[in-house]
C-alpha cells in the first residue's frame, strides 16, 4: 500500500501526451492486424466437421442420463441442486457484506488452489475473487452431476466425463481478455503494446497453419536439428522410401556383440531420444558399449496415401533388421519399440515367429499399447464420430495431418498444451520459450492415408491384435505368437498409452521370460529419464507379469532414479560378449539424416 511519502506524484503533461501517442499507434496497429487476422482465417481449408468435435449424440446421451437420474433418483438429483445453490448464494452473502462495510477486499475464500489463478487479485480483489469462485463452483456441479450418471455405459461415461471437463476448461476466465487480471495489467502497463504482441503471434500462428490455429509451444529459432539438438555422431548408412537408418558412432574401445535396433513412433519424429547430450537417450546407449542403430522414418505426403502397415512392416521393421545384420554380420539383433513402433514391433515379431525366423533375440517396449480393450483417455478419440471423419478426410487427403494429430494429442492435456500457452502468446505478448521438448512436440510428422485407418479400425477399435485377428501380410497374428524373451516400461501418468493398457497387453504375449517396468511421470518424461537427474524413479516385481496390474503395483518395489541403468544390465545380459567396436563404413549423410528435416508439402 502507498503512502503520500513513496507514491508517485502526478504524471507530467508531456509523459500523459506521449502515453496517449503509444496507445493510439498500438490502437492503430491492432486494426492492421485484425485485417490480417480475417484473412488469414479466410484461407482455412475446410475440412470434415467431424474432426472439430464429437458427434452431438455424446450430449444426447448425457442428457438422457440426467433426465433418468432425476426420475430413477430424485432425492440425489436434488441434493445435488441444493448443495450447489446454498453455496453459491452463501459466497454472494459473504461477497455483499464484505463490501458493505465499506471495504474494497473479497470474501474469505475456502476453494482449493488452483494454479491458473496465481495472480493476487483472484483472492484480494472483489470482482476477479468472485468471478474465480462462482466459476470454480460451477465447475464442481457440473462436474459432480456428470461423474453421479449411474444410467451410463462406462464407455459412454468416460466420453461425456471428457468432454465435459473440456468445456469447463475452456470457460475459465482466465482464458479470456477481460476477465484475466494478468492480461489486463500487462496491457494498461505497456500502453496495449502487449495486446498488439498478442495479436502479432496470432497471426504469425494462423497463416502458419494454412488458417488453422495452433498455438506455437516453442521458439522455432532457438533450434536446429543436427546443430543443437540431435547432435550424436553417427551415419546414415541405408535408406529407402520409408526410412532412414542411423547407425552411431561408438564411443568405447569395444562393445556388445549383439547389436541394438530402435524403432521410434512415426508419429514423431526420432530425435526426442537425442535433444540434448546430458539428457540423450542414444548418446546414453552408445556409451554403455552397444552397437546401437535407430530409424528415422520418412514423413510422409499425400503421395504415400497407400501406404499400409504391411508396408511399414515389409519396407521399414523387416528391412531396417536386414540392413543391421548385414552391416554388423550378426544372425541375430535386439529390438527396441517406442509406443505406435512398439505395438507394430509386436506384429512384426509375431509374423516372424510364424515364419520361424529367429532374427530378432530380444524386445524392448516402450509405452505401448497391443491390447486395446482400454485404451485409456485417448479411447474418447476412438469412437465411430471421429474416425469416420478421418477416414473421409484422409481419403480426400491422402494423409492424416500432422495439425489434427498434434490438436488432439494436446487436448489430452488442454490446460497446459493449449490454454496456457494461448494466454502467454496472445494475451500476454510473449514470446514462445526456448524449450527444446516443446520444439519437438510441435515437429510432428504425418500419417499415411491406408496406415492410419488400418491402425485405427484393426488395432484400436477391433482390438484385431489381441483377438488374433490382425493380418500381417495375409496372414492373422495375436499377441500369444510373440514369445522371445523381454522387457516393457510403461509410465505412470501416461495419458497417450495409460500403463495399465500396457501391463495388459504384455501380460498377453507369450514369452515364458518377461520383465515390466513401470515409470514415474508421463509418456516422454517417464522415458526420457537420465540417471544424472535423479528425477523420476521406478517400479519392478520380481513376480510374474500376470494378473491385474494394480496388483501387481500394489506389491511392486520402488527404486529412487532413472530406469535406464536396469535396462541397460538386462540388455547387457542378452547381447553376447564384448567384441571390437564397430565404425560406421558406407556413408549416406551424416547423422541425424535427411528425412527428420524434410518437409513435406502441405
Amino acid at each position: 500500500m502507498t503512502t503520500p511519502e513513496n507514491s508517485p506524484g502526478p504524471e507530467s503533461a508531456e509523459d500523459a501526451a506521449a502515453r496517449a501517442v503509444r496507445l493510439n499507434a498500438n490502437l492503430v496497429r491492432v486494426d492492421e492486424l485484425s485485417k490480417r487476422l480475417t484473412d488469414a482465417l479466410s484461407h482455412r481449408r475446410q475440412t470434415d466437421s467431424a474432426l472439430n468435435g464429437p458427434a452431438p449424440d455424446v450430449y444426447m446421451k448425457a442428457a438422457a442420463a440426467y433426465l433418468a437420474e432425476m426420475m430413477q433418483n430424485p432425492a440425489k438429483v436434488v441434493e445435488h441442486q441444493v448443495s450447489y445453490w446454498g453455496k453459491t448464494l452463501k459466497h454472494y452473502v459473504e461477497a455483499q457484506a464484505t463490501l458493505a462495510k465499506g471495504e474494497f477486499k473479497a470474501p474469505p475464500d475456502p476453494g482449493p488452489k488452483d494454479r491458473r489463478f496465481q495472480n493476487p487479485l483472484w483472492e484480494t480483489h472483489p470482482f476477479f475473487n468472485y468471478l474465480k469462485q462462482q466459476y470454480l463452483l460451477n465447475s464442481e456441479a457440473i462436474t459432480t452431476a456428470v461423474g453421479d450418471m449411474e444410467t451410463l455405459d462406462p464407455a459412454d461415461r468416460r466420453r461425456v466425463d471428457y468432454f465435459t471437463r473440456q468445456i469447463v476448461d475452456m470457460l475459465s476466465p482466465t482464458n479470456f481478455l477481460g476477465t484475466n487480471p494478468d492480461a489486463l495489467e500487462k496491457a494498461v502497463a505497456t500502453d496495449g503494446m502487449s495486446l498488439v504482441q498478442g495479436l502479432e503471434n496470432l497471426v504469425r500462428d494462423i497463416e502458419g497453419n494454412q488458417g488453422d490455429l495452433l498455438v506455437t509451444l516453442a521458439d522455432r529459432d532457438a533450434f536446429k536439428v543436427g546443430e543443437n539438438l540431435a547432435t550424436t555422431p553417427g551415419e546414415v548408412v541405408f535408406r529407402n522410401r520409408m526410412l532412414e537408418l542411423i547407425q552411431y558412432a561408438p564411443t568405447t574401445e569395444k562393445v556388445h556383440k549383439t547389436p541394438l535396433l530402435i524403432f521410434p513412433p512415426w508419429i514423431n519424429k526420432f530425435y526426442i531420444m537425442d535433444l540434448k547430450l546430458q539428457n540423450s537417450l542414444i548418446k546414453w546407449i552408445v556409451d554403455q558399449g552397444f552397437s546401437l542403430f535407430v530409424v528415422s522414418w520418412v514423413d510422409p505426403d499425400m503421395t504415400y496415401a497407400g501406404t499400409s502397415m504391411d508396408d511399414y512392416i515389409r519396407d521399414g521393421f523387416l528391412r531396417a533388421m536386414a540392413e543391421v545384420r548385414r552391416i554388423t554380420g550378426e544372425a541375430q539383433i535386439n529390438a527396441t519399440g517406442y509406443c505406435i513402433a512398439g505395438t507394430t514391433l509386436g506384429l512384426t515379431l509375431a509374423h516372424l515367429q510364424k515364419a520361424g525366423d529367429a532374427t530378432v533375440k530380444t524386445a524392448t517396449f516402450f509405452t505401448t499399447l497391443a491390447d486395446f480393450s482400454d485404451p485409456g483417455e485417448v479411447g474418447v478419440f476412438l469412437n465411430d464420430d471421429f474416425v469416420d471423419g478421418i477416414e473421409r478426410q484422409t481419403a480426400q487427403d491422402g494423409i492424416l495431418s500432422k495439425v489434427f494429430m498434434g490438436r488432439t494429442f494436446s487436448f489430452l492435456r488442454s490446460n497446459d498444451l493449449i490454454y496456457a500457452p494461448a494466454i502467454k502468446s496472445y494475451m500476454l505478448g510473449e514470446a514462445p520459450p526456448a524449450f527444446d521438448l516443446l520444439y519437438w512436440n510441435g515437429d510432428g510428422t504425418n500419417l499415411p492415408a491406408t496406415m492410419a485407418i488400418e491402425y485405427l479400425r484393426g488395432l484400436c477399435q477391433n482390438d484385431g491384435f489381441a483377438k488374433g485377428e490382425f493380418q500381417v501380410f495375409g496372414k492373422p497374428v495375436s499377441l500369444a505368437d510373440v514369445r522371445l524373451p523381454l522387457i516393457a516400461i510403461a509410465c505412470e501418468t501416461d495419458h497417450i498409452a495409460h500403463w495399465r493398457g500396457s501391463f495388459n497387453s504384455i501380460k498377453q504375449m507369450g514369452s515364458t521370460d518377461k520383465t515390466f517396468i513401470l515409470s514415474q511421470s508421463g509418456h516422454i518424461a517417464g522415458i526420457i529419464n537420465p540417471p544424472s537427474k535423479d528425477k523420476y524413479g521406478h517400479y519392478t516385481n520380481d513376480a510374474p507379469v500376470t494378473g491385474a496390474p494394480d496388483d501387481w503395483r500394489q506389491t511392486a518395489t520402488f527404486h529412487q532414479g532413472s530406469w535406464w541403468p536396469r535396462w541397460g544390465k538386462w540388455l547387457a545380459g542378452h547381447s553376447g560378449p564384448m567384441v571390437k567396436a564397430r565404425h560406421p563404413v558406407d556413408s549416406l549423410a551424416p547423422a541425424p539424416g535427411t528425412y527428420v528435416v524434410a518437409r513435406p508439402a502441405p
